[in-house]
């Protein structure tokens, strides 16, 4: 990776060399047609996002364009893994993994028959703060009707078949037992436990708590969760204003009635800082996975652009990133060496990461913490601040070519309650931030007394 990126959700994360950019978590791009830059500047500079409360208590956030005869619809809650209730971790993931399994009569069979009888695109995410389905379609109103049609009987009538369920629960026992056998799950699954101890954020799934997962788990946290006043929905598009408010109104009024997150008692908790400590776990792998970290940051912040423009000039530039020049070039300790922030609505992870021979383990943490401390201690240098600043502005408009990456950010601003206007601005905050905020932003929010340190495989 040569340049910085941030992904729609706000992760300051790089990909590995030597993909030049990289987007929300699952999705990498690589974007070299001049126009592609020109059209999605033109279409968001005609295109501001429009925000009102729908009847049925639903947040809508939607970018009207004309551009391609496309509609793309996202529809999420506060329902992510975060709000699993204890003893039931995987409950989010499966509830809404098991929405097209079976809905209004329907069984999955007929859901993908009728769905690829109208040559639309429909699918679902689950992260830590949320989960909703996502749906890609074309604007004439014959085929957007019929896919509008399927993806409110999701929505709002969800079966949840018993035989698909342990069906299912079996596939992620499975999954979760071949992924406790290798490194890197393992390394993260403790990263995550140790950074947020006695938080959501910190809790994993475990082939106990899937297993224990019944129907009626699935019902009740369906209904205490996705609710149209918990619902946030996004469209970009091929529709008119009167037409977006007749979508949202099809896919939200008949949904459960459940309180906004905010007045339901199902708010995230506040997260306590971990103390800095180390922590090893033998495995016989031949390298070393090597975790660094603590709480980093909230969806929000003022200090996010300091940090991003600072992160990368860290480790989020790739091969122009002080952690790759002195760990991978200088060094030959690690292939990929990188570090990024995770905005979520609390303070998501602060991570540093990389791979080396166990053997050489301890000698290129220390070069990682040194390399570190000395970016906390002076902060980038003008140059480096000014690559940053040129890759981070210059290359975001390349991230908004098609209504589906548009439709990505504009999910994140209304899910996230972020300025409308986040998107025209957001180079010229990146352009704006000088070394003193990147360094003052550090101080606030990585601090040597709360890093924590996950060795898999180490000697």
């Amino acid at each position: 990776m040569t340049i910085g990126t941030t992904s729609p959700n706000g992760a300051m994360k790089p990909s590995a060399p030597p993909r030049l950019c990289g987007s929300r978590r699952g999705v990498g791009g690589l974007f070299t047609v001049f126009f592609a830059c020109v059209l999605a500047v033109n279409v968001q500079a005609a295109a501001p996002i429009q925000h009102w409360v729908s009847p049925s208590g639903a947040q809508v956030f939607f970018v009207e364009t004309h551009v391609l005869p496309m509609l793309d619809v996202q529809v999420d809650f506060a329902a992510g893994k975060a709000y699993d209730p204890p003893g039931k971790a995987g409950l989010a993931g499966m509830t809404q993994g098991l929405l097209n399994a079976g809905a209004g009569g329907m069984d999955e069979e007929r859901i993908a028959a009728l769905m690829a009888d109208s040559g639309a695109d429909l699918g679902g995410s689950v992260d830590q703060d949320r989960a909703g389905l996502h749906l890609r379609t074309l604007s004439r109103a014959e085929e957007r009707d019929k896919a509008l049609d399927l993806m409110r009987a999701m929505l709002q009538a969800p079966d949840f078949p018993q035989a698909v369920l342990e069906r299912e629960k079996a596939r992620a026992v499975a999954g979760i037992k071949e992924a406790d056998t290798r490194p890197d799950a393992l390394a993260e699954k403790r990263f995550m436990a140790a950074v947020f101890p006695g938080h959501p954020y910190g809790v994993k799934a475990t082939a106990e708590s899937v297993s224990a997962i019944t129907q009626s788990d699935l019902a009740a946290f369906y209904r205490l969760h996705y609710g149209a006043r918990r619902a946030v929905v996004s469209l970009v598009g091929d529709l008119t204003r009167a037409q977006a408010e007749a979508v949202v109104e099809r896919l939200t009024n008949g949904l459960p009635s459940a309180a906004p997150d905010s007045a339901s008692g199902q708010s995230l908790p506040d997260e306590r800082l971990p103390d800095a400590h180390v922590e090893r776990m033998a495995h016989p792998a031949a390298q070393s996975h090597i975790y660094v970290g603590m709480p980093g940051v909230k969806r929000g912040d003022p200090d996010y652009f300091p940090l991003l423009v600072g992160n990368y000039v860290l480790g989020g530039g790739g091969f122009v990133s002080r952690l790759t020049k002195e760990v991978r070039e200088k060094r030959g300790y690690a292939y990929s060496v990188y570090s990024y922030f995770l905005p979520l609505r609390q303070p998501g992870p602060f991570m540093i990461g990389l791979t080396t021979k166990r053997s050489q383990a301890g000698d290129a943490l220390k070069v990682v913490k040194d390399t570190l401390s000395g970016f906390l201690k002076d902060g980038p240098s003008e140059a480096e601040l000014a690559d940053a600043k040129r890759n981070l502005a210059g290359g975001f408009s390349l991230r908004l070519d098609s209504n589906r990456k548009m439709l990505d950010y504009v999910s994140v601003i209304g899910f996230y309650g972020l300025p409308l206007d986040y998107l025209d601005s957001f180079q010229s905050k990146v352009e704006t931030v000088t070394t003193a905020q990147v360094k003052a932003a550090f101080a606030r929010h990585v601090q040597a007394s709360h890093l924590v340190t996950v060795i898999v495989a180490g000697d």
